[in-house]
């Protein structure tokens, strides 16, 4: 918490029979001017105003407006000794009453300006300026007048006042917070008055129960607007406010809606000039920000890097390579080159900038992993590594180790690194959950493969401590979510740096914790991803091929080889097989579904299935399709689905797919079909055709349905077969509704109706039941009153049939099908009789 300091460190001159014009000068922030009233003297410097001064009795005899004060003042003779609290009390007094709204303007505003000054000299001064009642009343109606002097004044009087605990929340009783935001509220307004008035804020935000009130006025766009102007106290006044408001939590919800976050994270970037307590305030408040999971991911998107504080005994292990070969953060090496060598190491010095007379194309991202690690590896060196947090030679050690500091990514991502080849354990599993909350984007993820980042994480997979392998799969599986599939894509890279042999090791054991296991499968399924064969084709193919010979031949010097381990025997182990089966019988359909598409990998690359029947597949995938969540009654559409009961379906759904994937693709084998009974499969799977899961879910169900039908009936007849049957009504109808009711193309839909008037022109039962079910009848509607001749007519012809049955009339009616049907009956278009024999059966 920050606040404004109440005492400062002038000492008052001793003035000897000085000149009315003297400069006096105070080592305080808020004042600009260095001409001082005559008052001032009178306030700070009493002892030794000489009161014969004839300017000094005038500006006395004014301020008082008493001619037999001013007389007294002017005859009576004083030495220092008789100035105390008395007179220095008689002073004060005289001037909080020129602040009354019945003095004149230009009096009120030099009293004021004399209060202010007196209020520099520390809590002392301050408590005799209280003494006195209203005089924070008058000093915020001052707040008020439209000269910026005054305004000045009175703002940092208040400033004063309120950096004492004691008068804070008399000030803000006083309207003060109000004011200020009427005063910042004007298009034109001085810098001074401006830091004055925001370094009150800034006080009166050290009280938790002012800062919901600050929060929750106009103040708060006008703080974060001040963030950008050019004046450094005013943008650190506004930054240590914002600090404050964020203490409290309740108000993070405006505050990131206002759009603090952007704004207070520009100021953390290294190319932008900014004050060390600028930069300190706008951390710790992104730092409270970040203890909210949502906003941390915010404060990532913009550049920003969350970091633990381990403490600087920590990096006494790093042990920097001083005497090997360089080599690029993520492992490549620079080729060592006999050709040419240096009598006195300069080709040494200088590899990497010109290497046989050619210049070395490095990308811009491999620069700033090169940049970011040659910084954070000289700090780890010089001991300096947390100094700008201010806690490198901190002695309490252990309470660093809860604490973060944020950086900019390029930093951010090196120090991350860094920690993971330290000694620290702790260290280590703060850093690697820190990479994990960082990889939110790709650019994060191809930014921590640059740095290195995979090697060490591969490394720290068998850990002895559980804490560290917990974290470090957590952080690689997040790593592992790359949308960009090219060669040196992060699951290529994993999969070239050997991650495939600790995974399996972790897998055979029975006893790892729940989320361990997750996150072990969660990696190898991206891994050992099915579509991956499919993939490599376009991303390795002539393309590729012609780059690498053509790289080959112009002999590059940096080059990384690239190895494709041969895991595909551990893959197939029985102790691997056996427990990727236990788990598929597990009810948790997230294992579930990772299990079979590993699965599914394994019989695509090597179809070796005599060791998936020996493994009693057949169990596992019956878990799959016998799940609790196909047992439980069907919702009609009247009814609106729990949120717990629709994850539960999409978990279930996404689970079902990926067996009914993997069933599809083992069929194929002989020995498989005859080792398992087709008939229960069929059963199962026309049971979760009619299931309430996502209908895109349903596809390979459908797949796999025909395709083991296929087997049982070698003479299908499709137009009487029930299985057949049953996939066109729950699930070619339903896919045909929905795209009428979410495609954006015109065209789409048209086909759409079309297709669906053909399945019903051919007479399947329950097909009307079927599409009022899934909410077909009113995109229909809109068909025949927006559609071409052709959807209008496939239409029609559609809502005729429903209307056979009587149960429909109430819901083609609902949809506002009369107005449409007499439009096109009255337009006498071509269709207009068909459209005449749908209004004569709809009632009237």
């Amino acid at each position: 918490m920050t606040t404004i300091a109440s005492h400062f460190g002038f000492k008052l001159p001793h003035l000897r029979n000085q000149h009315t014009d003297t400069h006096l000068r105070f080592s305080t922030g808020g004042i600009k001017r260095t001409r001082c009233p005559i008052i001032s003297y009178c306030l700070i410097n009493s002892r030794s105003l000489n009161p014969k001064c004839t300017s000094a009795r005038l500006f006395l005899a004014r301020v008082s407006n008493d001619s037999e004060g001013a007389a007294d003042a002017s005859s009576q003779q004083t030495t220092p000794s008789d100035y105390g609290s008395t007179s220095r009390d008689s002073y004060v007094a005289l001037f909080v009453r020129m602040l009354g709204l019945d003095n004149d303007p230009l009096d009120r505003e030099q009293a004021i300006i004399a209060l202010w000054k007196y209020s520099l000299g520390g809590k002392k001064y301050i408590d005799d300026i209280m003494k006195f009642n209203g005089c924070t009343n008058l000093t915020v109606n001052l707040l008020k007048s439209e000269s910026n002097c005054t305004c000045e004044a009175a703002s940092g009087l208040l400033r004063m006042i309120s950096s004492v605990n004691l008068y804070r929340d008399l000030v803000a009783e006083c309207g003060a917070i109000e004011e200020i935001t009427g005063l910042l509220s004007q298009s034109v307004l001085s810098a001074e008055v401006k830091e004055q008035s925001i370094c009150t804020l800034w006080n009166l935000s050290a009280d938790e129960k002012l800062r919901v009130k600050i929060a929750n006025t106009d103040l708060l766009p006008l703080l974060i607007k001040f963030l950008d102007v050019e004046d450094l106290k005013v943008k650190e006044a506004a930054g240590g406010v914002l600090s404050n408001l964020a203490l409290t939590h309740s108000n993070h919800s405006i505050m990131v809606e206002a759009g603090v976050i952007p704004k207070l994270a520009k100021l953390l970037n290294p190319d932008i000039e900014g004050s060390k307590v600028t930069r300190k305030e706008a951390k710790n408040a992104l730092l409270e920000f970040a203890k909210n999971e949502y906003y941390r991911i915010l404060i990532i998107e913009e550049g920003l890097v969350l970091v633990p504080m381990i403490g600087a005994s920590a990096y006494k292990s790093f042990k920097p390579s001083l005497h090997s070969w360089p080599s690029l953060p993520d492992g490549t090496e620079i080729e060592q080159s006999p050709k040419y060598p240096s009598r006195f190491g300069a080709s040494e010095l200088l590899l990497g900038l010109n290497i046989q007379d050619k210049t070395v194309n490095i990308e811009e991202r491999k620069m700033n992993a090169i940049v970011g690690r040659t910084q954070q590896q000289f700090l780890a060196r010089i001991g300096a590594i947390e100094m700008e947090e201010g806690h490198g030679n901190s002695q309490d050690e252990p309470s660093s180790m809860s604490r973060f500091t944020i950086l900019p990514w390029m930093d951010g991502v090196a120090r991350l690194v860094l920690i993971l080849g330290l000694e620290d354990e702790k260290a280590i599993a703060r850093a690697a959950d820190s990479i994990a909350d960082s990889s939110i984007n790709e650019h994060m993820r191809i930014s921590f493969r640059d740095a290195g980042a995979l090697k060490h994480l591969i490394q720290h997979l068998d850990h002895r401590n559980s804490v560290v392998r917990l974290a470090v799969a957590r952080a690689l599986a997040r790593l592992s979510l790359s949308l960009v599939w090219c060669s040196n894509d992060v699951c290529h890279v994993l999969e070239a740096e050997g991650v495939i042999y600790p995974l399996l090791n972790t897998l055979k054991h029975s006893d790892v914790p729940r989320e361990l296991m997750e996150k072990t499968l969660d990696i190898l399924a991206r891994i050992l991803d099915p579509g991956k064969e499919l993939k490599s084709m376009f991303f390795d193919g002539p393309v590729n091929g012609l780059k690498k010979k053509l790289d080959s031949e112009t002999n590059t010097d940096i080059t990384k080889t690239d190895s494709t381990p041969g895991y595909r025997k551990e893959v197939l182990d029985s102790a691997v097989l056996a427990r990727l089966v236990e788990i598929m019988k597990s009810p948790n359909p997230n294992l579930q579904r990772k299990v079979a598409s590993i699965l599914e990998y394994v019989t695509i690359v090597d179809p070796c299935i005599d060791s998936i029947i020996s493994m009693d597949i057949q169990s596992g995938l019956d878990a799959v399709f016998s799940t609790k969540v196909l047992d439980e009654p069907v919702f009609d559409t009247d009814d609106q689905l729990p949120e717990f009961k629709v994850v539960e379906l999409e978990e279930a759904g996404l689970a079902i797919s990926a067996a009914s994937r993997l069933l599809t693709k083992l069929l194929k084998f002989d020995q498989f079909r005859h080792s398992i009974n087709l008939t229960h499969f069929t059963r199962l799977l026309r049971k979760t055709l009619k299931s309430d899961i996502p209908l895109h879910n349903k596809d390979w169900v459908a797949a796999c349905l025909v395709k083991i039908n296929s087997f049982s009936n070698p003479y299908l007849d499709f137009e009487n077969d029930p299985i057949i049957t049953e996939v066109v009504l729950y699930k070619t109808i339903p896919r045909l509704i929905e795209k009428l009711k979410s495609s954006f193309s015109q065209e789409e839909k048209e086909s759409a109706v079309v297709e669906l008037n053909r399945i019903v022109s051919e007479g399947m039962v329950d097909w009307g039941k079927v599409i009022a079910s899934n909410d077909g009848i009113l995109p229909l509607v809109n068909m025949i009153g927006e559609g071409s001749d052709r959807g209008v007519e496939s239409g029609l012809a559609i809502l005729y049939n429903l209307s056979m049955d009587n149960e429909n009339h109430s819901a083609i009616l609902a949809v506002g099908a009369v107005p449409i049907l007499r439009r096109i009956v009255l337009s006498k278009g071509p269709r207009w009789m068909q459209a005449l024999q749908l209004l004569r059966v709809l009632p009237s």
